[in-house]
């Protein structure tokens, strides 16, 4: 994933209800994330070049992070978000990065069955808290 390809990825997240994207998500952010983090993020451009799958990831030294993971609905189920994922964690090991994160919302049972299948595990032993540097609720 380049630059380039930023528009495109927040037009395929914003038109899919399991995603959530935040005010954080500025094609700004997205940009910074990738220069931290390059060679980690995928996309997927169908024969017309239009971009059909997109995987956002990095680390920070020592654990990895997958954001907004996301094939468009028309062509699911033939293996693309497998092959982004295992392509982010292919780059991920490459950084020396042993163990890898993520977050599903609440209740979203087709991510959860997709994040099984491709070996991710449920934690039940922590719970996500966060501060919020703003007064902005969507921050």
């Amino acid at each position: 994933m380049v630059e380039a390809d930023i528009p495109a990825a927040l037009a395929l997240w914003q038109g899919l209800p399991g995603i959530g994207l935040r005010d954080a998500d500025t094609p700004t952010a997205i940009a910074k994330y990738l220069a931290r983090n390059p060679g980690c993020s995928f996309v997927a451009m169908n024969d017309a070049n239009e971009l059909v799958g997109v995987s956002l990831a990095g680390h920070d030294g020592r654990r990895g992070y997958l954001h907004h993971v996301a094939v468009a609905p028309t062509i699911r189920k033939q293996g693309l978000g497998r092959k982004l994922v295992q392509h982010c964690l292919a780059a991920l090991k490459c950084e020396g990065i042993e163990k890898v994160n993520f977050w599903v919302k609440a209740g979203n049972a087709d991510a959860m069955a997709f994040w099984n299948r491709v070996g991710g595990r449920e934690r039940t032993d922590l719970v996500v808290v966060s501060i919020a540097l703003t007064d902005n609720p969507n921050a």
